[in-house]
C-alpha cells in the first residue's frame, strides 16, 4: 500500500454531516441555513426549511414563550446563551429534547444567529429518573414522619388513657381481696361497678385503637353495607345511649324516607360517638338531639346539643387524632379519637361530616352520604 492517506472531507460536507444540527436564522428567527443532521433528526427537507420557517415555528408553545420572554432579550443584551433546553417538534409529531447554543453575529450581509443544536434524550431520561428518585425519596421522609407521629400517638393514648381503667381495675380488686377489710355490700356493690365501667372503659378504648390503626396505616375502615333502616338504627342506638347517661335528656328525630345503603353497626359506632361527644362538651342542662334523614338520593345523621361554641380556629382540627376539647371542672377525659373515627367511618360510606358551631345555633355535627349503591 502506498503511504497516501485518504483526503479529509471538505468543509461543507462536514457541516452537513456533522454529529449535531446547525442552523443560520435572520433575528426574525427566519431558518436561512440549516444541515442535513437537524433535517434527518426533524424529518423535513432543507427546502422545507430555509425561508420558509422560524426557529420558534418548531418549537412546543411553552418552548414559544421562553423563546419570546427570554431567549430574544437575553441574545440582545450579551449575544449569546448556552445549554438551552428545548422541546423541538417533529414533522411526524414526536417531540425532541434538544440542547441548544446560539451565537449572534453580525457581517457584511447583516445580523445572523448561529444555533448548534444536540439531541438530549438521554439527559432527558437521566433528569425523569432523577425526578422520579427524588420524589420517592420525599415520599419515604414523609412516610417516616407519619409512621414516628402515629408511634407517638399509640404511646400517649396508652400511656395516658389505658392507666387510668386499669388504676381502677387495680385498686378496686385490691381493696375487695384485702384480708380482714370489711365490706358493706354496698361498698362491694359499688367497687364492682367500678370495675365493670373501667373494663367497658378499656374495651372502648381498645377498639378505637384498632380502628384508629386501620384508618391511619391501612386503606380505612371496612363497613358490610346493605340497605338499612337508618331510622331504626338511629333509635336503638339513641335508647341504648340514654342509658348510659341517666339524667341527661337525649332525643330522636326521623325524617323522610327510611332505607339508605350503609353499615348499621358502624352508624351506632358513628353515633356513640358524636353522642359522646355532645354529653361530654354540651350544656347539662339542655337535651341533645339526634336526627336522621333521607331524601333526594342522601342519607344525613346530624347530632345537635348546646353550650359553648367550638372555637373557628378549632373546626378543622377538631377530627385529627389527640385533639381534645376543654370540659371545665369534669374529670372526664376521652382518647381523642372519637370525631377521627367518625370522620373515618363517613369517608368509608363515601361521604362527609362537617361541623357548625355558635352560641345562638348550638354545634351539628352533621354526616351524610349517598343513600343508594352506585350514587
Amino acid at each position: 500500500m502506498s503511504g497516501e492517506q485518504a483526503a479529509p472531507r471538505d468543509a461543507e460536507q462536514l457541516l452537513e454531516e456533522m454529529p449535531c444540527g446547525l442552523l443560520v436564522t435572520r433575528m426574525d428567527g427566519t431558518i436561512v441555513r440549516v444541515n442535513a443532521t437537524f433535517c434527518r433528526w426533524i424529518g423535513m427537507s432543507a427546502a422545507e426549511l430555509v425561508g420558509a420557517k422560524k426557529l420558534q415555528e418548531l418549537l412546543t408553545v411553552g418552548a414559544r414563550i421562553f423563546h419570546q420572554t427570554h431567549w430574544l432579550p437575553m441574545l440582545q443584551m450579551q449575544g449569546s446563551i448556552s445549554e438551552v433546553k428545548f422541546d423541538v417538534k417533529a414533522k411526524d409529531g414526536r417531540r425532541l429534547p434538544m440542547i441548544l447554543n446560539v451565537m449572534r453575529r453580525t457581517a457584511d450581509a447583516g445580523t445572523f444567529d448561529e444555533v448548534c443544536a444536540f439531541i438530549a434524550e438521554d439527559r432527558n431520561r437521566y433528569e425523569k429518573e432523577l425526578l422520579a428518585a427524588r420524589k420517592r425519596a420525599d415520599s419515604l421522609v414523609v412516610f417516616e414522619k407519619d409512621r414516628a407521629l402515629f408511634a407517638e400517638q399509640m404511646v400517649g393514648i396508652v400511656s395516658h388513657d389505658l392507666r387510668n381503667p386499669l388504676s381502677v381495675v387495680l385498686m378496686a380488686a385490691k381493696a375487695l381481696s384485702t384480708r380482714g377489710v370489711d365490706l358493706s355490700e354496698e361498698q362491694a356493690q359499688r367497687m364492682l361497678a367500678n370495675i365493670t365501667r373501667a373494663a367497658e372503659r378499656s374495651r372502648r378504648l381498645v377498639d378505637d385503637l384498632l380502628d384508629f390503626t386501620v384508618a391511619r396505616v391501612g386503606n380505612g375502615l371496612s363497613v358490610s353495607r346493605e340497605m338499612t333502616n337508618v331510622h331504626l338504627v338511629t333509635e336503638k342506638a339513641v335508647e341504648e345511649l340514654a342509658l348510659a347517661y341517666p339524667g341527661r335528656g337525649l332525643r330522636h328525630r326521623g325524617e323522610g324516607a327510611a332505607q339508605a345503603y350503609a353499615d348499621g353497626d358502624r352508624l351506632s359506632q358513628l353515633l356513640g360517638n358524636l353522642v359522646s361527644n355532645a354529653m361530654a362538651y354540651g350544656d347539662p342542662t339542655r337535651d341533645v338531639t339526634v336526627s336522621s334523614l333521607v331524601e333526594e338520593g342522601t342519607a344525613r345523621l346530624a347530632v345537635h346539643n348546646f353550650g359553648n361554641p367550638i372555637p373557628a380556629n378549632m373546626l378543622t382540627a377538631v377530627f385529627e387524632p389527640m385533639v381534645r376539647g376543654e370540659t371545665p371542672g369534669s374529670a372526664q377525659r376521652n382518647v381523642g379519637l372519637g370525631l377521627f373515627i367518625v370522620k373515618a367511618i363517613a369517608a368509608a360510606h363515601d361521604g362527609r361530616v362537617e361541623v357548625t358551631s355558635s352560641v345562638e345555633d348550638g354545634t351539628i355535627f352533621a354526616v351524610s352520604f349517598p343513600a343508594s349503591p352506585g350514587t
